[in-house]
């Protein structure tokens, strides 16, 4: 299964980085532009049961853009869509109507009764009150829910600063939000009004708030690129919201924890732009199923009283070491005797799936690869194991100072040389 070079001559769709305009380039792989290849995936997707095995194998070389070939293998190998063909329209009738339905209940309904909230004396009552401390109280949660939002709404404006994307109208706006006939407080309107601060929200991991990228934009953003778009629009980066907080309401026990935005940015953007455009209509309920269904993998990561669990960050944080020690014993001593800990760098690296480390494009690329593997997981340590592997001769010279720049601004740009390491470290094993 050999990784092979990306392509960079394929534009895309219109891409943004460090204030340039210009394309995003597709970056599955050499074989993107190949035909022969386009139509093994085509094949197999379009047999009356999907050879899973088979498109494992072709998507872990890189998914080629061209006919949503991407977006569809993801749906599949996140299995948000069975193997068999046949009950495809079926299931995709039924989970975004079941979406439509958490729109309805956590955002529309809950806006409607906001709307209606202290308009008469009965809203105000001895039992429930906007004091109330009862955790069951409706203004309670109210509260609750708005710090999370807050949280959330942070988080999401400052998404892939170095593209436009995400600040640029969707073609397709939800339409039971817009509907003028409905009258409710909307997830904008809640952020507009209320007077809490987003720093009060306790919810966020160690390491995780304020991670920079050196592969992306450090400058303030201008205030034009916040602005709310006009009544009637949505951005990109509010339907990213919308579908962070419907997570967040209906998972209470993990919430909504800084870091999330990072998972489901590529998600969406990779959906949002197929160019199918009955696919791409749908592309906030499809990523809301398969965010679900990735984070059901990873949510332990994001769970702080697991940390030292066999299922926490921290056991895998050091499962790259052990990995290191297996392969290279001479780089392992090396951060031993500096003291470099995993937690220094594999934090950001593991937690986030390396979306910060490298660009959109070619975060894609690698999560073609992760996706595909049927042991996902354990395929990202490889990884990580390449990284490190890949500058050795860098970190045995470096003292320090430098190998710890060298660890946060990771030097090599190249995903696929990382990723064919990665593939040499697994079939040694």
């Amino acid at each position: 299964m050999p990784v092979e070079g990306m392509t960079r001559d394929l534009e895309v769709v219109p891409y943004v980085e460090a204030g340039r305009q210009g394309t995003l380039l597709c970056p599955p792989c050499h074989y993107a532009q190949d035909n022969a290849r386009i139509a093994d995936f085509q094949d197999v997707l379009k047999e009356p049961t999907i050879a899973l095995e088979k498109l494992r194998e072709l998507s872990f070389s890189g998914i080629p853009c061209e006919g949503g070939l991407r977006c569809l293998c993801w749906k599949i190998l996140l299995n948000y869509l069975p193997l068999e063909r046949a009950s495809w329209t079926s299931i995709l009738a039924k989970q975004r109507e079941l979406y439509s339905q958490f729109l309805r209940e956590m955002i529309i309904q809950p806006g409607i009764a906001k709307a209606n909230m202290g308009v008469s004396r009965e809203d105000v009552t001895f039992e429930d009150h906007p004091l109330n401390p009862n955790p069951d109280s409706r203004w309670n949660t109210y509260f609750r829910d708005n710090e999370v939002l807050l949280q959330i709404d942070k988080d999401v404006r400052r998404l892939y600063p170095d593209i436009s994307f995400f600040q640029r109208a969707t073609e397709y706006p939800c339409l039971l939000i817009l509907d003028p006939q409905n009258e409710f407080e909307t997830l904008r309107k809640r952020v507009e009004q209320t007077t809490l601060k987003s720093q009060t929200v306790a919810r966020n991991r160690s390491g995780v708030t304020n991670m920079s990228s050196p592969h992306k934009s450090s400058a303030p953003a201008p205030l034009s690129e916040y602005e709310v778009p006009p009544s009637g629009c949505e951005a990109h980066w509010e339907v990213v919201e919308r579908i962070l907080f419907i997570y967040a309401k209906l998972n209470p026990g993990i919430a909504y924890v800084q870091g999330m935005n990072e998972i489901v940015g590529p998600l969406y953007y990779t959906f949002a732009t197929d160019p199918d455009s009955e696919w791409k209509e749908h592309a906030e309920a499809d990523t809301f199923f398969c965010f679900t269904n990735l984070m059901a993998e990873i949510r332990d990561n994001f769970i702080k009283s697991l940390d030292d669990s066999q299922c926490g960050i921290t056991y895998k944080m050091e499962k790259v070491y052990s990995t290191l020690k297996d392969k290279d014993m001479e780089l392992y001593l090396k951060l031993q005797e500096q003291n470099i800990k995993p937690q220094f760098f594999a934090f950001r690296w593991l937690m986030l799936l390396l979306s910060q480390e490298f660009l959109l494009p070619d975060v894609i690329r690698i999560w073609d690869s992760l996706f595909a593997d049927d042991n996902r997981f354990d395929f990202l340590l490889l990884v990580c194991c390449a990284m490190l592997t890949l500058i050795r001769e860098q970190l045995l010279e470096g003292d320090f100072t430098t190998n710890m720049r060298l660890l946060q601004d990771y030097p090599i740009t190249d995903v696929c040389q990382i990723l064919q390491k990665a593939k040499e470290l697994q079939d040694s094993k």
